[in-house]
């Protein structure tokens, strides 16, 4: 079953839309972190997720490059440096994030 777009292609289900952009297993909880803690290297973003491949946080942080939810700032040092930090857009999720970490912490159960 597929979600009804409009005439221009759009999708008509904004959750549907809202979750392409931010779905996946790690896209969440990259935007959290750089909310949370502002502008990352790569490394430390790759610490923040010890269960996340090399591929696949390189792929994630691409794509929400693309979405305009994070920017990437390469700096041209040896070794090269690059940092990720949450757009203005980026941060309008915020709010949503807050309030999913809120239900997480509410209802967790002790594993």
């Amino acid at each position: 079953m597929s979600t009804p777009t409009d005439e221009h292609g759009k999708l008509k289900c904004s959750i549907e839309y809202t979750l392409k952009k931010i779905g996946g297993k790690w896209k969440t909880v990259i935007l959290w972190h750089l909310g949370i803690d502002g502008t990352l290297r790569y490394n430390e973003i790759r610490r923040l997720l010890p269960g996340v491949t090399h591929k696949v946080l390189t792929q994630q942080l691409k794509e929400l490059e693309e979405d305009g939810l994070v920017s990437r700032k390469q700096y041209e040092t040896i070794p090269p440096k690059v940092e990720y930090s949450m757009t203005a857009k980026g941060e309008t999720l915020m709010p949503i994030l807050e309030l999913m970490h809120e239900w997480g912490s509410d209802h967790q159960e002790n594993v």
